[in-house]
């Protein structure tokens, strides 16, 4: 079932290496910027203009035919089954709010606006491991501006009015881009994408929750309840699947397997469940659909928004610039996640360039009249996780892991087959399929079938990606390292060195962040909640190491969000 690592390395060959596969022909992002031509003081910046897209185009073409041929791998199977689900589901409910509040979206949208960005960026993008869709920050932004313009006496058509938004904010993307603003992405550290996962994470919980206590208004308390126990065994299974997959009860083929396909099968069984016996009389709500390929309240396709009054234009600009900020930290760090310095990727990244695409999307969406996609948290890393191939350490490690181990060594015990990352199935293939499944999802057999998911296990897939999202966030671990056993504790762990009311003090201040971010997100304000979110760069950057931390303890509580590779696209790491 999984690939052995002599096969997988064999099937990644040259491209895995690029070094090795063309030593001489392949340049890396550096080598392209010590070649740079000089330019006279005068036109220094005019020579700058566009510079960081160039630099991605030419770093990244060499390895555009091989991104095809790379997905000669399984990998790429359990990969695009496991983003398909974590990906258009979660989109969708988290568009339920937002389409039974403005009555401007359906499913349709929703569909219609994944495979977009699916498309784009694995067809042109130049970082093809990050999933981009509809998430839960841009249903809010758009559920607010409805409610702002909607208290209006002159309210504009509401359709027409995002479309001038979305195009302002495409027009500063594009800006921004030219400008190569992106190079601000080495400001982000763990502090700003720990803080922004663990607001991402606790949203996703809060959706859970929303989607189940919304069917108690229902006139159908059974279903409700039916609803409820739906959540919590999808819940359960998908953690007791994933618990399978990292103990040793199984053979390593097995436990692969279900750590590839848990959660599809967890929702598969779950949603049988709502058809079974009692359950199924009790009736409860699942997901609404429209027409096949057809967009809400039987409007066209085509949105005119260049019909809006004039001052509705001048007024849609600042929430452009709002929406702008969202994408610049929610896309970028999501790209910056899905090639965190946990993977051991081997082609070069393009922030630059890609950030110019989502600027065309977002275009796009507003003429289409669906919501804007951008990157996603947690379903990036979740997509280059699915994608790592594992082998077995080399000799040299394996003893220097024993001979760290005093207690391991004394014991006697000698370790089994154990697994480490080798490489990465760097491809474009499962970003194109998942999002070409949204596509076929728009068609009447399958928007049949989408019909037939209950709203409850929805629900509980929220709460398993929220959860299992916050078991791997800095912020949470720092939490439980005072919470465990100090004899448990390994004796190298890095937190050590560290004071602990400065550890205290380090998780503080993220939760003051998140916090704060959450609860803006609860009022009428939840249009500034962007704001909130860049303000981390700075917070980090500029108050932080005036709080008495020592350079050593900053370096163990934070540190860079990947590594220095990935980092290239953006000048580097600070």
């Amino acid at each position: 079932m999984a690939t052995t690592t002599n096969d997988a390395l064999q099937n990644m060959s040259s491209s895995a290496d690029p070094d090795s596969a063309q030593p001489s022909t392949t340049p890396t992002l550096r080598d392209l910027k010590a070649n740079r031509p000089a330019h006279g003081p005068n036109m220094n910046w005019v020579a700058k203009l566009a510079s960081g897209i160039i630099l991605d185009v030419r770093a990244r073409a060499p390895y555009y035919v091989k991104d095809w041929t790379d997905a000669w791998n399984y990998r790429v199977v359990p990969a695009t089954a496991l983003t398909f689900f974590a990906n258009v589901l979660p989109g969708i409910a988290f568009s339920l709010d937002l389409i039974e509040t403005t009555q401007q979206y359906g499913v349709a949208e929703v569909l219609l606006s994944s495979f977009m960005a699916a498309f784009i960026f694995s067809v042109f993008g130049a970082q093809p491991l990050t999933i981009a869709g509809v998430t839960g920050p841009i249903t809010v932004f758009n559920k607010t501006i409805f409610r702002i313009i909607q208290g209006q006496p002159d309210a504009p058509n509401y359709l027409h009015f995002v479309g001038w938004v979305y195009l302002w904010a495409a027009i500063i993307h594009w800006i921004t881009a030219i400008l190569n603003w992106c190079n601000f992405l080495k400001y982000v550290t763990l502090f700003s994408c720990d803080t922004f996962g663990f607001y991402v994470s606790w949203v996703y919980l809060q959706y859970g929750v929303q989607v189940v206590t919304r069917q108690l208004d229902s006139s159908s308390l059974p279903g409700a309840f039916v609803s409820i126990i739906l959540a919590i065994l999808m819940l359960v299974v998908s953690f007791l699947f994933q618990s399978l997959s990292q103990k040793t009860l199984f053979h390593r083929h097995i436990r692969r397997f279900l750590a590839d396909y848990g959660m599809p099968i967890s929702l598969i069984a779950t949603s049988g469940m709502a058809y079974w016996g009692t359950f199924n009389s009790a009736n409860p709500q699942t997901l609404p659909i429209s027409g096949a390929f057809q967009p809400a309240n039987n409007r066209s396709w085509l949105v005119p928004f260049w019909q809006l009054e004039g001052r509705w234009v001048g007024i849609a600009l600042p929430f452009g610039i709002i929406l702008w900020i969202l994408f610049f930290f929610d896309h970028n760090v999501s790209s910056l996640m899905a090639q965190g310095s946990e993977f051991p990727l081997r082609k070069p990244p393009g922030f630059h360039y890609d950030f110019f695409l989502l600027g065309i999307t977002t275009f796009l969406a507003g003429l289409l009249g669906i919501p804007a996609p951008n990157g996603l948290i947690p379903q990036a890393p979740i997509h280059t996780t699915s994608l790592l191939v594992m082998g077995r350490p080399t000799k040299k490690d394996d003893e220097e892991r024993q001979s760290s181990n005093l207690d391991e060594k004394n014991s006697g015990y000698i370790a089994e087959y154990r697994e480490q990352p080798v490489g990465v199935v760097e491809q474009r293939v499962s970003n194109l399929a998942q999002g070409s499944l949204c596509l076929v999802l728009l068609s009447g057999p399958f928007l049949h079938v989408l019909n037939l998911i209950p709203r409850g296990v929805l629900a509980g897939l929220f709460w398993f990606m929220g959860a299992d999202a916050l078991q791997g966030n800095g912020i949470t671990q720092k939490i439980l390292y005072f919470l465990r056993d100090k004899k448990s504790t390994p004796k190298d762990e890095p937190l050590r060195r560290v004071r602990k009311s400065r550890i205290l003090l380090f998780i503080a201040i993220q939760l003051i962040a998140f916090g704060a971010t959450f609860a803006i997100t609860q009022t009428i304000a939840a249009i500034g909640f962007p704001v909130i979110i860049m303000a981390l760069i700075p917070i980090r950057t500029l108050l932080v190491p005036r709080l008495s931390f020592t350079a050593e303890e900053l370096a163990i509580l934070d540190g860079p969000t990947a590594s220095p590779f990935t980092m290239e696209s953006v000048g580097g790491s600070l």
